[in-house]
């Protein structure tokens, strides 16, 4: 079992197609991810581990699920907690797993839930709904909150808003427990910014928009109210020098060793994978390919930075792929998985 992989794939329940996290033996060297068993959670539209990779966090119905993550991959229920709001849309805890914060898209909330020494989930800390209103078009026109996340320096929590077209800003310290905001990051009219990474030294932060098909880097400077940040490069989530309405960046991951980033795009279904420079922060596209599947929603990269696996939300499908960054290639290894409903992946290495 040393150096196993496991995927943990969250899903929709609501069609009774799934049961809501779908469990996976992932075979590297082969390309092959064997189904293991489901786990019944109500419609787990995002699914996260841990930072010290011992428990696995999903979106549900109910709030927030939390499960160990067992010696051989299995996975055994901790608990669930409210969010006290509607179903969130995404996840993410800071780096000493001290708190989950939860992304709200359908009511604009930001909640900050507490975690046990075991990995479960505690009570809320405290919550904000978004107030205001974007572009009166389409579906971008009110508070819609995608992705939070908790600033390496611990001084402050950042929370984007794909509606409002903003990212906030907040000020969070574990003496007050509250989210007090100081500033925000006011990106252009229908935009749309929905998810964001820091450089693994706090450094850098990669903003990638829905709707604008770009990503924004930043530098990253803490302050005593508020941090201090500074746009120094635009770049297209996309080699297609115009993109139609119908792409959309869906979702952007860092390589563990923070050299590399990928982003997904639906419409034209591909993923872009860019070189980071770890002194300026400033990326360079190596290449934007077809990841052989309709919609990929999520893009999961394994630890050791040379495979990863798109998740195909209408399809219903994962595709494998090794990595030849010096080539600029995407190798598809092995057949496409069918996952019913799939939504976000998360890769765990165990043993």
């Amino acid at each position: 079992m040393k150096g196993k992989y496991m995927a943990y794939v969250g899903s929709y329940s609501y069609t009774g197609k799934a049961k809501g996290i779908t469990v996976f033996d992932v075979d590297v060297e082969k390309g092959t991810f064997k189904e293991r068993c489901e786990v019944e959670v109500d419609n787990s539209s995002y699914v996260i581990a841990s930072s010290d990779g011992k428990t696995l966090y999903s979106i549900a119905d109910e709030g927030v699920v939390s499960f160990r993550i067992l010696e051989n991959g299995s996975l055994a229920r901790l608990n669930s907690a409210s969010i006290r709001g509607m179903r969130g849309c995404h996840l993410c805890t800071d780096k000493e797993d001290k708190y989950v914060f939860v992304s709200g898209y359908h009511d604009g909330k930001t909640t900050v839930l507490s975690l046990n020494p075991d990995g479960s989930v505690g009570n809320i800390v405290d919550g904000v709904f978004d107030k205001g209103y974007g572009s009166v078009a389409e579906r971008n026109f009110r508070p819609h909150v995608t992705c939070t996340r908790r600033t390496p320096d611990g001084r402050f929590v950042m929370s984007v808003d794909n509606g409002i077209d903003q990212v906030r800003i907040y000020r969070f310290n574990e003496r007050d427990n509250k989210l007090v905001q100081v500033d925000a990051i006011r990106c252009d009219l229908e935009s749309a910014p929905r998810h964001f990474r820091f450089s693994n030294d706090g450094r850098f932060i990669y903003l990638m928009y829905e709707l604008k098909n770009v990503i924004d880097v930043f530098a990253y400077e803490t302050g005593e109210r508020s941090p201090v940040i500074e746009k120094i490069q635009t770049i297209s989530t996309t080699s297609t020098p115009k993109p139609g309405n119908l792409t959309a960046a869906c979702a952007m991951r860092l390589s563990r060793d923070g050299k590399y980033i990928y982003c997904t795009n639906a419409g034209e279904n591909t993923v872009s994978i860019y070189s980071r420079d770890e002194q300026t922060g400033l990326l360079s596209m190596i290449c934007c390919l077809p990841i052989s599947g309709n919609y990929p929603k999520d893009v999961a990269i394994f630890p050791d930075g040379r495979h990863l696996a798109s998740v195909n939300h209408d399809s219903g499908t994962l595709t494998f792929f090794s990595v030849d960054y010096e080539k600029g290639l995407l190798v598809m290894s092995g057949r496409a998985v069918e996952v019913n409903e799939p939504n976000c992946c998360a890769i765990v290495k165990i043993g």
